[in-house]
């Protein structure tokens, strides 16, 4: 029987506390254009980040996940790292 490890308040990472949506609940304020904002919701990888670490709210997720999207196709933004 496999035995999980019990979760220890000094390396559990949970959900960040206190996090608001940094476009304001707007998706009007999502362009692919802007290349740099859209680089903090990518990892070094160039994955999307997850709304739980972002704090993005879900009508901006969509939204900023459709607009790196087309940054990717415009190659503003990388699909993958440079290797």
């Amino acid at each position: 029987m496999a035995f999980r490890k019990k979760k220890n308040s000094s390396n559990y990472k949970g959900k960040p506390k206190n996090l608001s949506c940094p476009f304001g609940k707007d998706p009007g304020k999502i362009s692919y254009k802007d290349v740099y904002q859209l680089k903090k919701f990518i990892t070094t990888r160039g994955r999307i980040l997850e709304p739980e670490k972002t704090g993005v709210s879900p009508i901006c997720q969509r939204k900023l996940k459709k607009e790196i999207k087309r940054a990717r196709y415009m190659a503003l933004l990388p699909f993958t790292e440079y290797v």
